[in-house]
């Protein structure tokens, strides 16, 4: 099983591993479309103000485009401590045992705009691109990443859980995948959409299916294992589920 997580816009700084090495991470299919990325996004840094237009960000976040400028010498970490926020937090991956950080690093992995997909593992220095971004001399990141992308997932030979969200889905489709909507009853009994805890109940499942002794083969071991860990999961379609909030 693959749990696809979206990531983060912020991420922890510095780390203890070697600088970036492309070569090293998961899914080598996407080393040269990685490469290009990473040198246009270096190369971008060096024009600060068009920097922040191309990511969307403000003068105060300047420090992003330094990142950017220091991809290839900054320390590394693993992704999926690199990521941070609500999802990450109600993750906890910092706490898990030797044994569930080895199963994490086998059944995890973050979709990245920069990167396509990082396993759990894979290590990466900070830094600051989005899936809606456009970067110069390149174009709209679901143009570049579509093509190399999906062959890969559509390769992947076992059961995979899309927590992914929209835009980040847009990069590449996964047939077959198992998707999850986090849902909550208004006060007429109809369920609606969460966005606000929408992150913490994904990060609470993506734990959980982390954490399974067993492995996980099919969506009603999904169910199974969400259950045990005392999320309310239901099944809405046969690639569908719907994860109840208090």
């Amino acid at each position: 099983m693959l749990v696809l997580l979206p990531p983060s816009e912020t991420k922890a700084v510095g780390g203890d591993g070697a600088p970036l090495d492309l070569d090293a991470l998961s899914f080598p299919e996407l080393t040269p479309t990685r490469r290009e990325l990473v040198d246009a996004l270096r190369m971008l840094a060096d024009d600060v103000p068009a920097s922040l237009a191309a990511l969307g960000l403000s003068e105060r976040q300047s420090a992003e485009v330094d990142r950017n400028r220091q991809l290839l010498s900054a320390p590394t970490g693993p992704a999926l401590l690199r990521y941070t926020g609500v999802l990450y937090d109600a993750l906890g991956a910092a706490d898990f045992t030797r044994a569930e950080w080895t199963r994490a690093e086998e059944r995890l992995a973050t979709a990245s705009a920069l990167f396509g997909i990082l396993r759990a593992g894979d290590a990466i220095p900070a830094y600051r691109l989005s899936a809606s971004s456009t970067l110069p001399d390149v174009g709209p990141l679901r143009t570049v990443w579509r093509p190399v992308l999906e062959p890969v997932l559509a390769g992947l030979d076992e059961l995979v859980v899309d927590l992914r969200s929209g835009a980040y889905a847009s990069l590449a489709r996964v047939s077959g995948a198992v998707t999850v909507r986090v849902v909550t009853l208004d006060a007429a009994g109809k369920r609606k959409t969460v966005s606000h805890h929408n992150k913490a109940y994904k990060g609470q499942l993506a734990a959980a299916l982390a954490r399974a002794t067993r492995e996980l083969a099919d969506v009603d071991d999904v169910l199974t294992t969400a259950s045990a860990a005392g999320l309310k999961v239901e099944r809405t379609g046969e690639w569908s589920l719907e994860l109840l909030t208090d």
